[in-house]
């Protein structure tokens, strides 16, 4: 069990933001089915929950690496 843990987080560590942006979106409509159970419900919440750090990892890494135009014209890193 904790192997196939270990590979769906590797899994979700290379898709980029739309991808993970397009399964949260599959993962909120799963909890939004009537027919879902309680154990099928609190697993997707944790996929979910899984997926929003990923896309904050990513934006967080993106927003460090925005350049910024000096004073003499140039770009420096933010």
């Amino acid at each position: 069990m904790a192997k196939k843990k270990e590979e769906t987080i590797e899994k979700e560590q290379t898709l980029s933001l739309e991808e993970a942006f397009a399964q949260i979106e599959e993962v909120i409509a799963r909890l939004e089915a009537e027919e879902i159970t309680l154990e099928e419900s609190f697993a997707q919440y944790n996929r979910g929950m899984a997926l929003l750090a990923h896309c904050n990892e990513t934006i967080d890494q993106v927003e460090k690496k925005v350049l910024k135009i000096s004073e003499d014209g140039g770009l420096d890193e933010f």
